[in-house]
């Protein structure tokens, strides 16, 4: 997933990605993923005059714990992928365009484009933030941990506000 930047935009030429990586490195250590399957790139890349634009969708199956119950949820992820990248410009040319503060491109200092990195952050960018198992999950007791989707418990609910907690037994006979 690497391309020259210059030859790919002086010659505008059209390249196709279609391949899978191995992303589980991306999740070691984050106890809410149990298990990743290949990211699936499918890119299509196209060199212009001054810049190279890629698009396509990225594809993954993932095993994440449910945010409520902490069981698991299989969720099939589907990202569409769009950026447009060009070489960095040099000090002087950079000073002329600051009146232009952002852009629509991403600026790469090296030669050669590496699309690997910018295709792992989408990934993290567009992971589910809250899976859930079911709409209706449960979740898991406060005071004894029981998942409430497979049993109901016999911890009280009763709330009793922390400034009166003192005046509770007041009025007791």
């Amino acid at each position: 997933m690497q391309f020259h930047i210059q030859e790919t935009m002086s010659k505008g030429l059209k390249s196709t990605i279609d391949e899978q990586i191995d992303v589980s490195d991306l999740f070691k250590g984050r106890q809410d993923v149990y298990r990743t399957g290949p990211l699936h790139v499918s890119l299509q890349v196209t060199g212009h005059e001054g810049f190279i634009e890629v698009d396509g969708k990225l594809a993954i199956d993932l095993e994440l714990a449910c945010s409520r119950c902490l069981e698991p949820v299989k969720e099939h992820t589907v990202i569409r992928f769009s950026e447009v990248f060009k070489r960095a410009e040099s000090n002087e040319e950079r000073d002329e365009d600051m009146e232009e503060e952002e852009s629509d491109f991403i600026e790469v200092n090296a030669d050669r484009l590496d699309l690997k990195p910018y295709v792992e952050e989408a990934l993290q960018l567009f992971m589910p933030f809250a899976p859930l198992c079911s709409n209706d999950c449960k979740g898991l007791c406060q005071t004894c941990g029981q998942n409430l989707n497979e049993h109901k418990c016999s911890c009280s609910t009763e709330k009793i506000d922390v400034r009166f907690a003192a005046l509770k037994d007041l009025f007791k006979e």
